[in-house]
């Protein structure tokens, strides 16, 4: 159980340490909302967690009878991202006007970890990877409380990286100079080139 328990938090974590939209959007969070803010994000994320973990179980051990189910998934994450990349791309052009103005808008983080983790369709691709791949070494037990474990280890995994963006947002900012000044445009960039490697991968 102890094991199912790593093998979730650790694929969860180093699922998400590369930029991307969800932790760059937690770096977003707490630098203009601060920590309180990132929480109430990370927690909303990693709540979504949840379903999506135990979706990735029960489909795991159809998908190579049906594959169709990954493929229609991608299609749907390659419009997802689209519109995503196209959202981030209009706000990054208001956030201009309200910082020129002194009106910042204050999210409700909590939502917005939520909603972006729901359109994060790739999750359940990613965990039926690593689903599979330890089902292939022996090393998944399919039965409940195995599964259980798996699944709170993912949720306290997602929620940890998230954390540790937000907590060292100010050092990445320092790092990454310019770039965080408008990190609306990053993650614009960030989902249309998941949207074109998505697109690449379905087709050739």
């Amino acid at each position: 159980m102890f094991l199912h328990f790593f093998f979730g938090f650790i694929f969860a974590f180093l699922g998400s340490i590369t930029p991307s939209m969800l932790n760059m959007t937690a770096l977003k969070i707490s630098l203009e909302n601060g920590k309180k803010e990132l929480n109430n994000y990370a927690i909303g994320v990693s709540l979504v967690v949840l379903p999506q973990a135990y979706t990735a179980v029960f489909l795991t051990k159809h998908i190579v009878e049906n594959p169709s189910i990954l493929e229609t998934l991608e299609k749907v994450g390659i419009v997802i991202f689209m519109l995503l990349s196209y959202y981030f791309y209009s706000e990054s052009k208001k956030s201009k006007i309200q910082i020129e103005t002194n009106e910042v808008k204050k999210e409700n983080a909590f939502l917005a970890g939520i909603t972006l983790s729901v359109l994060n369709m790739f999750s359940i691709p990613f965990f039926c990877g690593i689903i599979a791949t330890l089902d292939a070494f022996k090393l998944f037990n399919f039965d409940v409380i195995p599964v259980l474990f798996f699944i709170l280890g993912s949720v306290i995994g997602t929620f940890y990286i998230l954390f540790l963006y937000g907590k060292f947002a100010n050092f990445i900012q320092k790092k990454t100079g310019k770039l965080t000044k408008d990190i609306n445009i990053i993650l614009s960039i960030l989902t249309g080139f998941v949207a074109v490697l998505s697109v690449i991968k379905l087709f050739f």
